[in-house]
């Protein structure tokens, strides 16, 4: 309780639930450490065990990426308790840790994209299992890969979509997206005809207590989590996949298209253009390949 962890936690109403728990996780780990240098709560902490504790990490062999989220961490926390009150001075001011390598994002290649998109999973026959909830499933799945491709949608964003969110006559769908912020994104037309098909084949699987405008459910009815949309592309894909990597996918074939990149940062729904430029940086790597493999004097 000295630590206030919850109480930090639950002022973060800005951010997405797996930030939160991904700050909780990081702080946690932080006190269970300082608990072992005998300090039980924020106030003995000062910026040189800040350091000591960021050294500590460096020779457990965190990757500097990681380092850097746990410092972020730290700094939101500590300027949490100087505003709160609860400490005079914030020991985290001015803290830095190693960048992250700046790894660019992983993108799908056409044929990975071909067989994730346009070959349905055949599974394999169970005893008992409904022929029609087995084709409604299929509906589903086919929905989600082409939303999470063709409108770049974050797999959280996705969980999150009701029925209401749809607009499928003018092809379009609102998202409410990191920080409370809302956009409207376009649907592509393979995505309006798997939104069709889902939405006539959806209602034998609800839950009774599941709310009916929920536009994605799982097998058993409930809420289709980000874990679920994890295991189906699991199914679906012909090497290990991430649901984000289809974002990424969707925003560079978007710039090696020729949009400019305000509208990608717009369809993606970035409140800082450089962390769009990210993908200008994937572009050019692109052409670079094409380059060395193509041009007889490269």
């Amino acid at each position: 309780m000295a630590w206030r962890l919850e109480s930090f936690c639950a002022s973060l109403t800005s951010v997405a639930p797996s930030t939160v728990e991904a700050y909780r996780s990081d702080l946690a780990a932080f006190c269970q450490w300082a608990g072992r240098l005998g300090l039980d709560d924020p106030v003995g902490v000062d910026r040189r065990v800040l350091r000591r504790y960021l050294a500590y990490l460096s020779t457990r062999r965190y990757a500097r990426r990681t380092v850097a989220r746990k410092t972020s961490a730290l700094r939101r926390y500590f300027g949490w308790l100087r505003r709160t009150g609860v400490l005079e001075v914030d020991p985290s001011v001015g803290l830095t840790a190693p960048s992250g390598e700046g790894r660019l994002p992983q993108v799908l290649g056409h044929d990975q994209l071909h067989h994730l998109l346009d070959t349905p999973d055949r599974p394999e026959p169970r005893r008992g299992r409904d022929e029609s909830i087995e084709r409604a499933l299929r509906h589903r799945d086919d929905a989600v890969l082409e939303l999470l491709y063709g409108s770049g949608l974050r797999v959280g964003e996705l969980s999150g979509l009701r029925c209401g969110d749809l607009d499928l006559d003018r092809s379009r769908a609102t998202v409410w997206g990191k920080g409370a912020r809302q956009r409207v994104v376009p649907l592509s037309v393979p995505t309006v005809e798997a939104l069709r098909r889902w939405l006539a084949a959806r209602v034998g699987l609800l839950d009774a207590s599941t709310p009916a405008d929920i536009l994605f459910v799982n097998r058993r009815g409930r809420p289709l989590t980000p874990r679920d949309a994890r295991r189906l592309l699991d199914r679906r894909s012909s090497a290990p996949t991430h649901p984000h990597a289809l974002r990424h996918t969707f925003a560079t074939h978007l710039l090696d298209g020729g949009a400019d990149l305000r509208s990608v940062q717009e369809l993606l729904g970035h409140e800082d253009l450089g962390t769009t430029q990210i993908y200008t940086h994937v572009s050019r790597e692109r052409l670079r390949k094409v380059f060395d493999a193509s041009h007889p004097r490269a």
